[in-house]
């Protein structure tokens, strides 16, 4: 093995003379992320370096999508479809089309990350540049922020309800407010609070293993209801059909396509942060494989057992419950409060950990590595998210729509640009570890850290589609005309917007090198894993390749 430049073999103790050196790789052994001697302390550390190891498992990939997908918002999203007038197999075609969609990008978008083991925003730092790498993470930290604190009182809400029922006397607490939120609402919102702050601060692999038990757990919990509810009120009381109003076929066609689209933008946020967790993976056919029985397959079968338990509501309770939480409170029996109350809290701490807590811990890393660990960033979105007090407007239908709407918008345009960046400009051929220099020479340098034509696309496919998100409501409010539907669609298009206009830019005005002719240090898109990016000692390695590494004191 060769001797590194002091002389040393890398076998051999190295000096702890970095800050980096002595922060845990998202809660991985020390060393797991592969920080090379010559890599800038500016913009590397053991979390955003890339993985030694990459070990996830396709269960590991679909417990991720079970997270995802078993949260009192997917349950209501999911019901809200069977409601919109379409016959249950338009619904049915419409979910399996939206997911189908869903699986496909969710590929896509995972791809650079597994291949070089690094997460989103290192992989922009090719697209956009070394420094303006940072504009979609600050842009998608932001948007995770705002969700995170909305998913944390959600939970919030369903803990009140095992407190209301098992103590009595904190009935009183709802009396008493602060900023907007009553005592018992404060209490709820602390203990989910530092619940998600320790999970988190355990790290990966710890997070890894709380979604592997609470997805399966989540689904064992909706099937007893499901039973029990459909027990209560007879099968053929159980209609697929949940809505008051039917529509001929022509008018269904439109109806069918929001349908799909509505799919695909509740799925938006984890796609677009699907590299934080791909990059995990232990190949690309595991994350392949983990997004097929996680998407299509799981999400199927979780709106079908959705739909049952809702119908049941109707002859059971005598209103159509398409929350979780009001139909476990309906019940009304201790055992089935506390096992459903607990349960949609674990399920909602499980999609808040992995949409809005770890990719923004990743993102404001990214800002500032030196500084910023993968637990400050988290710390970092979790602090926000309280000063945003988001009980005060979560119940605000247009502070919703004027601020979310705002940034989600500008989710399609980065997928888009990131998919044609990766894909058609540098023909998926990644020179990693030029990903981690401030060179001015380095090929991802551009001009002055920023690729012009990026940061043309983000401003040229975000401005139409924040317009198409957000003007549509406020003319149907004025009472001027309503065409609040083309919102529904407006993922699609800002995503096409971004992939188009990035594609013509890089055409007229190329700038993302494609390295024609060389091999070295290359993740060219063939390689499973980071084993694409041995230039240098000690190599990233997949699971598969053994290495010696620098040991650490």
């Amino acid at each position: 093995m060769p001797a590194s430049s002091s002389g040393r073999r890398a076998t051999e103790p190295a000096p702890l003379t970095k800050p980096h050196d002595v922060v845990e790789a998202a809660g991985l052994p020390v060393g797991a992320g592969n920080v090379k001697p010559d890599y800038d302390p500016r913009l590397a550390n053991e979390d955003l370096a890339p993985l030694k190891k990459q070990a996830w498992s396709s269960y590991n990939i679909f417990a991720f999508w079970m997270s995802d997908v078993h949260s009192v918002g997917g349950y209501v999203t999911a019901g809200s479809l069977f409601a919109l007038g379409l016959q249950s197999w338009q619904v049915l075609i419409a979910l399996l089309v939206g997911i189908v969609i869903v699986q496909y990008f969710a590929n896509l978008v995972a791809k650079p990350s597994q291949k070089t083991g690094v997460p989103y925003p290192v992989v922009n730092r090719a697209i956009f540049g070394i420094r303006g790498a940072n504009i979609p993470a600050i842009i998608r930290g932001l948007i995770a922020i705002a969700w995170y604190g909305v998913q944390t009182f959600l939970a919030a809400e369903s803990l009140n309800i095992v407190f209301l029922k098992f103590i009595p006397g904190s009935e009183a607490l709802l009396d008493v407010s602060f900023l907007g939120l009553s005592a018992l609402g404060w209490i709820s919102y602390g203990i989910l609070w530092v619940a998600q702050f320790l999970l988190f601060w355990n790290g990966m692999e710890v997070i890894r293993r709380f979604i592997d038990w609470a997805g399966p757990a989540v689904y064992v919990v909706m099937i007893v209801l499901a039973v029990y509810l459909v027990s209560q009120a007879g099968w053929g009381n159980i209609s697929f059909n949940l809505s008051t109003k039917e529509l001929d076929f022509w008018s269904s066609v439109p109806v069918f396509f929001t349908a799909v689209a509505l799919v695909v933008s509740y799925f938006s946020g984890p796609m677009l942060n699907f590299g934080d967790f791909a990059r995990y993976g232990k190949s690309f056919t595991a994350v392949k494989n983990g997004n097929l029985w996680g998407l299509p397959i799981n999400f199927l079968f979780f709106s079908l057992l959705t739909v049952i338990t809702a119908s049941a509501t109707v002859p059971v309770f005598g209103e159509l419950l398409t929350d979780p939480i009001k139909t476990v409170e309906a019940i009304d029996a201790p055992f089935a409060i506390l096992l459903g109350g607990l349960t949609f809290v674990t399920a909602t701490v499980g999609i808040n950990i992995v949409a809005n807590f770890i990719s923004p811990a990743f993102d404001f890393s990214n800002v500032a590595p030196k500084k910023i660990s993968w637990r400050a960033g988290g710390m970092i979105a979790a602090v926000g998210s309280v000063f945003l007090t988001p009980w005060n407007w979560y119940s605000n239908d247009d502070a919703i729509h004027y601020t979310l709407s705002l940034l989600g918008a500008l989710i399609g345009p980065l997928f888009g640009l990131l998919i044609a960046g990766y894909y058609v400009a540098a023909k998926q051929r990644i020179k990693t570890d030029a990903m981690f220099t401030m060179d001015e020479k380095g090929p991802y340098w551009y001009r002055n850290g920023f690729n012009p034509n990026a940061v043309k696309t983000v401003f040229a496919a975000g401005i139409p589609t924040v317009v198409i998100a957000i003007l549509p409501k406020l003319f149907a409010d004025l009472g001027l005309f309503d065409v609040t539907y083309i919102s529904d669609f407006s993922w699609f298009i800002g995503c096409g917007l971004g992939y188009a206009l990035f594609v013509l830019f890089e055409k007229r005005n190329p700038q993302v090198p494609t390295f024609v002719g060389e091999a070295e240090g290359i993740s060219d898109g063939t390689l499973d894993g980071a084993a694409a990016t041995a230039a240098s000692e000690p190599p990233a390695i997949s699971a598969e390749i053994p290495v010696a590494t620098e040991t650490h004191p």
